[in-house]
């Protein structure tokens, strides 16, 4: 049975403005994701100043405890393990429009919901705070295999990594937002408080943070009408649900420019062309086509098993170095700006905010941009494991002199630069690509689902990352260990073991990833199950098999009558 003519349509279609228009809707997930991310940082040093006393002898400001910072950032992550695997598995049953527009309002009000954290003691406040944050964290985990699939399925084979990879970069803008908003909201409250002494924190640094937080659900918020405008994915429509009409219906609404009309004349006639006879008195009708094996069945691992690990493996392992590099940045900015007990809330805050964005002008956001301009160029595969490398390359460029260069030369520009380096190779390469490959190795039918679990994989590394870093990389020496925290392995082997960590993820990608730059969504199936079929002498009756499985069952759905011998590839068939 030849292709979906829609489907080839489409991966032909000409880059139009409603591309850049589902660029940004199905980005505003992963900006409020990194906003969430980056603010979180700032808000803790404001709730340390206003629900925490000095430590004893320190003559500093209150700092909130190594557990509860723990704790906010593990539930917001755990919330996206869930978020990743249930929105995921909804994607492929439900429709990805149908859960699309619920992770987002989901979203929105869990954002809102930080900021309230129903009261104002500080057990009852940091309770509501990690509640919300946990369901923060599931919208935002949803979001990912979402916003990746429907990228995926609305964009055409030449641009497709370039599009989802402009989704993914929306994270380096949700930065560089959270940077402002709270600088912005920072200074208005430093001067209307009136610019009080460092160590004088006035009860308004209870609500600042809370703006801070809530701020993050306005992008979202704007963008809910057009996320639940957006019409379903043609390829879900054709492939899962099985009605062609209807994916041509809506594509030739969107994308004005591609002239679909004839091809739903052409269908219908080669349906009529091609109905089979009903069945002689006497013989059993062909059993209709259908989905041969499920999610997880043997033929399942057999054909697609080795792609999802080489996914969930390599994202896992590139988000422990990733997020560990985050709470680096502590590390990093305490030579560049005044000691917290010589300045007050807001400006301790303000300053943790303008470092954050220095960092996303200098690095993140080049990174994004240059993974945009190459993905489509060089290759998933050969991005990710050059990223990987230079990671690897700079994180042990850190820890090689750290103790005895880097120290004590924190203001060293050469410093910053390598830690800047980190971002940006990550960005280029892993970081961009983890988000991409789970979108175009799998069948229409399990695509969302599978980018779930790749993704709920990348944050269980990320919360390896974020928690173990933040106790592994305390100094061995009791009396060089910040306070709350207890001795740890040192800064410099915690940043050596990142840099194993990332050739282990180069390695993995040699070994397991393939290259989809170039191809149809529908090739890739093909390919895949090609190649499986071939190494488990299936042979063309696989292949033959699982293209009938993909393509429609109901007499509007048929599309040609053409009739082929030789083994089915839906990529050869044009418009």
């Amino acid at each position: 049975m030849p292709a979906i003519r829609v489907l080839t349509a489409l991966d032909q279609a000409r880059t139009q403005y409603y591309h850049f228009k589902a660029i940004v809707i199905a980005g505003m997930g992963l900006f409020t994701d990194s906003y969430d991310l980056f603010c979180i940082a700032p808000v803790m040093k404001l709730i340390g100043r206003v629900y925490y006393e000095p430590p004893d002898g320190s003559g500093g400001p209150g700092v909130t405890p190594p557990a509860v910072v723990s704790a906010t950032v593990g539930v917001a992550l755990l919330g996206a393990v869930a978020g990743n695997l249930a929105f995921g598995a909804l994607g492929d049953r439900a429709g990805r429009r149908r859960v699309y527009g619920a992770s987002l309002l989901l979203m929105v009000c869990s954002s809102v919901g930080s900021g309230f954290s129903v009261c104002r003691t500080r057990g009852c406040a940091l309770a509501s705070l990690c509640l919300f944050r946990f369901l923060l964290g599931v919208a935002i985990g949803g979001d990912y295999p979402l916003s990746a699939t429907i990228m995926s399925e609305f964009a055409n084979r030449r641009t497709r990594g370039a599009f989802i990879a402009a989704v993914f970069s929306m994270q380096g803008f949700g930065i560089l937002a959270s940077s402002a908003a709270t600088m912005a909201v920072a200074a208005a409250f430093d001067r209307c408080t009136g610019r009080r002494a460092p160590l004088d924190t006035p009860e308004a640094a209870d609500l600042a943070w809370r703006v801070i937080l809530m701020i993050g659900a306005l992008p979202a918020a704007v963008t809910f009408y057009w996320r639940m405008a957006m019409p379903e994915t043609a390829r879900y429509t054709a492939l899962v649900e099985h009605n062609v009409v209807k994916a041509t219906n809506d594509i030739g609404r969107l994308l004005t420019e591609l002239n679909l009309g004839a091809v739903t004349e052409e269908e219908a006639a080669a349906f009529r062309r091609a109905a089979p006879a009903p069945p002689q008195l006497g013989r059993a009708a062909s059993p209709p086509a259908a989905a041969s094996y499920g999610l997880f069945s043997r033929r399942f691992l057999r054909r697609h098993g080795r792609d999802l690990f080489a996914c969930a493996s390599a994202w896992f392992l590139l988000d422990i170095p990733y997020y560990s590099s985050t709470l680096f940045q502590s590390q990093i900015y305490h030579p560049w700006f005044p000691p917290a007990g010589r300045v007050s809330a807001f400006q301790e805050a303000f300053n943790v905010a303008k470092f954050q964005a220095i960092i996303a002008v200098a690095s993140t956001i080049p990174g994004y941009f240059a993974a945009v301009l190459l993905i489509d160029r060089v290759g998933r595969r050969g991005l990710q494991m050059a990223g990987f490398l230079l990671m690897a390359v700079f994180l042990f460029a850190l820890a090689g002199p750290y103790d005895r260069y880097w120290r004590g030369h924190g203001a060293d520009a050469w410093y910053i630069v390598l830690y800047a380096l980190t971002f940006f190779s990550a960005n280029l390469g892993p970081n961009t690509t983890t988000f991409i490959l789970p979108a175009e190795l799998f069948p229409a039918r399990f695509r969302s689902t599978c980018h779930g679990i790749s993704g709920a994989a990348g944050k269980l590394g990320a919360l390896v990352g974020a928690i173990g870093f933040l106790w592994a990389s305390q100094d061995r020496d009791r009396r060089k260990v910040l306070a709350g925290y207890e001795p740890g392995i040192g800064m410099k082997y915690a940043l050596i073991i990142l840099g194993g960590i990332c050739l282990l993820g180069l390695a993995v990608t040699y070994a397991f990833t393939p290259e989809t730059m170039g191809r149809s969504l529908e090739e890739n199936e093909s390919e895949n199950d090609d190649s499986r079929s071939h190494a488990t002498g299936e042979g063309d009756a696989g292949q033959q098999e699982l293209v009938s499985s993909e393509l429609p069952k109901s007499p509007t759905s048929v599309v040609s009558s053409h009739v082929s011998t030789s083994p089915i590839h839906p990529h050869r068939f044009s418009v």
